[in-house]
């Protein structure tokens, strides 16, 4: 049987989407009637991803880090309780809350009981389950322990998940004080500015240096400052269309770990990825120098991508781990220092997973000392600012009552 999508109305007019098991589509439509649904489209699911929609139905492939962890949890507590791999699908498949997950699963299934392996079908669907995922399936088939090995997965996951939420909610408060400074700023220098300092200009009189640079920067504001703020929208656009040239791409990603406080927290960021992704890979079984080179997928700087990969290199020529990592000089000292006893006790998972735990922990201690390093600083910066305003404004009255005195 294979997996068809299907778009359809109920009684009351409604369009619903779904998936059905069938061996043809003339079948589907059959079902469908059957449930008092009018089927519009029926079309088989595809098992290789295609970019944009298909006409009406518009399946889009791919998986949330939430959603693939709760897929890859059900699917080892399913397994573990002795399910055969096709009936854990389906099973998962009916409880799946989005249409797009369902026909998915249910065309892994269907590649599943035509003779593939897990792993193999997943591959069908590489947007939706990344060669890690892949390739720690594959490693827990051919050791026969794929539950517990979908289980350290679906902890790896969540952990991604987490630690990444934990980033992006650490950052909004000072991305919000900071975009709520910068319009506070240009609507007193566009707005307010101008309308205080005119008496001063009407008035005759020499004024301060301050105040006369503050007009100009008023001026500037009022009549450029749509300008700036465009270029601040558009900027991103802009850098990530420059970002698709792979030249421009490895000045930028070196000129980022150069970048003071940040070009660190870049580099945590990488190296608990990197950390966090061998630990599980070498624990599910996945040889070293594969492990390797998988990890090195994962990681976001080009730069240190690139030694990984000698790293993985110089590791499938015989050379120790320990050393090579070293040798790239990417990463923490500790880092080593834990690898190389793992190394040396026939423990590398192990230890690569305390790995993973300690870079994990110094990434948050980073991100909450930049965060609190920043709050300060923009407060301090909105004082300064509004300090500079509130002189340029006083330093015309107070001269202007010395000459009347």
């Amino acid at each position: 049987m294979a997996a068809f999508e299907y778009l359809a109305l109920d009684t009351k007019g409604r369009q619903c989407k779904g998936a059905l098991e069938a061996d043809s589509a003339r079948q589907v439509r059959q079902l469908l009637r059957e449930r008092q649904l009018a089927p519009l489209a029926v079309k088989a699911t595809r098992s290789r991803e295609q970019a944009g929609t298909d006409g009406r139905l518009g399946f889009v492939r791919g998986l949330g880090a939430r959603d693939l962890a709760l897929l890859t949890r059900q699917l080892a507590t399913l397994i573990q309780a002795a399910l055969p791999i096709e009936e854990a699908l389906r099973a998962a498949a009916a409880q799946a809350r989005l249409p797009r997950i369902q026909s998915m699963l249910l065309a892994v299934r269907a590649r599943v009981l035509e003779g593939h392996g897990l792993a193999s079908s997943l591959q069908a669907f590489p947007a939706a389950f990344p060669e890690l995922y892949r390739a720690t399936v594959a490693a827990g088939e051919h050791a026969g322990h794929l539950g517990p090995v979908l289980e350290q997965l679906a902890d790896y996951t969540e952990q991604r998940q987490q630690s990444r939420q934990k980033i992006q909610l650490a950052l909004l408060y000072p991305l919000i004080l900071m975009c709520a400074s910068l319009l506070i700023v240009g609507f007193l220098l566009g707005y307010v500015v101008p309308d205080v300092v005119r008496v001063f200009v009407d008035s005759g009189q020499t004024l301060p240096a301050l105040t006369r640079g503050l007009i100009v920067l008023s001026d500037w504001v009022k009549g450029w400052g749509w300008l700036a703020l465009l270029i601040l929208l558009l900027g991103p656009v802009a850098l990530r269309w420059a970002l698709r040239d792979e030249a421009f791409r490895r000045r930028w990603h070196g000129l980022l770990l150069r970048l003071p406080l940040f070009g660190g927290l870049i580099r945590a960021t990488d190296c608990a990825r990197f950390a966090s992704t061998l630990a599980i890979l070498t624990r599910s079984g996945v040889p070293l120098v594969e492990a390797l080179g998988i990890g090195a997928e994962v990681i976001a700087n080009r730069l240190i991508r690139d030694e990984v990969v000698v790293v993985a290199r110089k590791v499938r020529e015989g050379g120790s781990l320990t050393r090579a990592l070293e040798a790239s000089g990417q990463f923490p000292p500790m880092m080593l220092h834990m690898i190389a006893s793992g190394e040396r006790s026939g423990e590398l998972d192990q230890m690569l997973a305390r790995t993973a735990r300690n870079q994990e922990n110094d990434l948050g201690a980073q991100v909450a000392l930049l965060v609190g390093l920043f709050e300060p600083f923009m407060l301090v910066f909105m004082g300064a600012v509004v300090l500079v305003i509130v002189l340029a404004i006083l330093l015309p009255i107070l001269s202007l009552n010395q000459l009347v005195g």
